[in-house]
């Protein structure tokens, strides 16, 4: 007995669970306002309890409309931002305990593709200089060594013949190709991830889904973690292994791509669905419902569910009142809402059927 109880401890002592690449967990982040720029007059709570995984190899998509805390979300992955409370761990390092050469080594393993390609490029330098600089500053001094990993990196962006492409300048490239450029500059370090930040919004419609399919091909070729954040839930399904929706600073709905868009479950992101475009010709006689009012302010949000304002269930005395935790009404699908508490349903039965026995009483 004694030695079936050691070989059962020696089989859980060799079982180790594999880490997320990327763990956020509670993460906050407020901006301070500022009255005359000296007294104090609130915070801007831009990201306010967010929590997510994410695996090495995975790629999961945030989506959300304008305002709603994208891109504090993303800069504060970038190391741009300071968190305000919670934590940002990333292959088994805390960012916030980062300093010096240890946030320089991290933003080498992360690589960033911008929303706007012409903005990001440097108008006074040629595409060569423009990705020999990251190479530079990283302490690349071998020229040839840096040349090499140009050539290495416009060819898998598909810019080839790549000589045709060093010499000129971001005016003389399409908005497709200039979007190749920013990407090449994001993959020349060989980072873990990529945090694209609404890298198809500034494209035209033919170019958008090559683009899109030359991240899957570099996030396939490499095992790269890739974050796609957009407001467009029409292109996640062609990128993204999961989707996470986020309303006024929290992530309100998490699931896998195809599950969420078969079977939303929050209000709001049904609300999103329907004002997803759609080439119908039908959709010139019909009407779609879409919630009433505007986001919240995220200086003074709602108290409860921040969507209460606009929700078309909205249940006075708990909505307005608790702020809904994650309910998982499906497995690896997690929703914040009131609709999906059981235990709320229960309680609901239990008090309509003992007002039943007091009517029959």
């Amino acid at each position: 007995m004694k030695t079936e109880l050691r070989e059962v401890k020696m089989d859980v002592s060799e079982i180790k669970e594999t880490e997320p690449l990327l763990s956020i967990q509670d993460l906050h982040v407020w901006y301070e306002l500022r009255r005359f720029g000296f007294g104090h007059a609130g915070y801007v709570k831009a990201v306010d309890g967010v929590s997510f995984d994410l695996e090495e190899g995975e790629t999961v998509a945030v989506v959300g409309e304008s305002g709603c805390g994208k891109s504090s979300l993303m800069k504060t992955i970038l190391g741009l931002n300071i968190p305000t409370s919670g934590e940002v761990t990333f292959d088994g390092d805390h960012l916030s305990e980062l300093k010096g050469d240890g946030i320089r080594h991290y933003r080498f393993k992360v690589g960033y593709v911008q929303q706007d390609p012409y903005g990001a490029l440097p108008p006074f330098m040629n595409v060569q200089r423009i990705l020999e600089e990251p190479l530079l500053i990283s302490g690349m001094k071998d020229k040839e060594e840096r040349l090499a990993r140009i050539h290495k990196v416009m060819t898998e962006v598909k810019m080839h013949p790549v000589d045709d492409f060093l010499q000129k300048f971001p005016h003389m490239l399409s908005g497709g190709q200039q979007q190749r450029v920013v990407i090449a500059r994001a993959m020349l370090r060989e980072p873990k991830l990529i945090v694209a930040d609404e890298p198809v919004s500034m494209l035209d419609a033919s170019v958008r889904v090559e683009i899109l399919k030359l991240l899957r091909a570099l996030q396939q070729s490499h095992g790269l973690s890739v974050i796609y954040i957009t407001h467009d839930l029409s292109t996640v399904k062609y990128f993204s292994k999961r989707i996470f929706v986020m309303y006024a600073g929290n992530l309100i709905e998490k699931a896998d791509t195809r599950r969420l868009l078969d079977n939303p479950l929050h209000p709001y992101t049904h609300a999103l669905l329907a004002a997803t475009s759609d080439p119908d010709a039908h959709n010139a006689d019909t009407f779609k419902e879409v919630p009433p009012g505007e986001p919240p302010s995220l200086v003074n949000p709602p108290t409860g569910c921040r969507f209460h304002p606009r929700c078309p269930h909205f249940m006075a005395g708990l909505c307005d009142v608790k702020f809904p935790p994650d309910f998982e009404p499906e497995p690896e699908h997690f929703v914040a809402c009131w609709l999906y508490d059981n235990n709320r349903v229960e309680r609901s039965d239990e008090r309509s059927s003992r007002s039943e026995d007091e009517a029959r009483v």
